[in-house]
């Protein structure tokens, strides 16, 4: 009689990314017998994606090109997907985030802005924003436009009230480092740390 291994179990991490990336998705009209390649049904549209992944950025893709151009998946056909990363992300910008989004009561249009290190970023943090101020899902949240805009041109004072040049920041609850030399595991006194 063969003996049969075991298999062992183990626990893999199966979560998707949490966060949304921006994705550039081009795609076409299928020239057919109506419509050949110079008919201006075949043009090629590129369009810019907000998605967790590239399979949620094909799938917006054509979600958005039935809406718009009359053209479904059965008929049109994706010529590619590629991922957008920030060309700076080391330098702090602002960013203004136009939307629509659907609440319990209707359609809403919407502006907002961010002070994020990248537009990815500021995106996932309107998100998070709007599910936490407004209850409204992810899959309720059109994204319109999204630009990055000087510091003269914002708006929200939560903004721009980062754009001084003396701005200063408090230091709470400093505590002292004590030399070596004098360092004790217990003392008799608690640390002052409010001044």
């Amino acid at each position: 009689m063969a003996r049969r291994r075991r298999q062992v179990m183990t626990k893999q991490d199966t979560r998707l990314p949490t966060g949304q990336s921006q994705y550039q998705v081009v795609g076409r009209f299928v020239p057919n017998e109506k419509y050949d390649e110079a008919n201006p049904q075949c043009k090629v549209y590129r369009m810019n994606l907000f998605a967790k992944n590239k399979v949620v950025a094909r799938s917006r893709f054509w979600y958005f090109m039935s809406r718009m151009c009359r053209v479904k998946r059965a008929n049109g056909q994706i010529i590619s997907v590629s991922q957008i990363y920030e060309k700076s992300p080391l330098r702090v910008k602002n960013f203004g985030i136009w939307f629509r989004y659907e609440s319990r009561t209707g359609t809403h249009n919407a502006y907002k802005e961010y002070r994020e290190l990248s537009l990815t970023a500021a995106v996932n943090a309107m998100y998070q924003d709007m599910a936490g101020r407004s209850r409204a899902k992810a899959c309720a949240i059109q994204i319109l436009d999204v630009k990055e805009i000087p510091a003269s041109e914002c708006k929200r004072t939560s903004i721009s009230q980062f754009h001084s040049t003396t701005i200063k920041f408090p230091l709470p609850h400093r505590i002292a480092k004590v030399p070596k030399q004098y360092k004790k595991t217990f003392t008799a006194t608690r640390p002052t740390t409010f001044c």
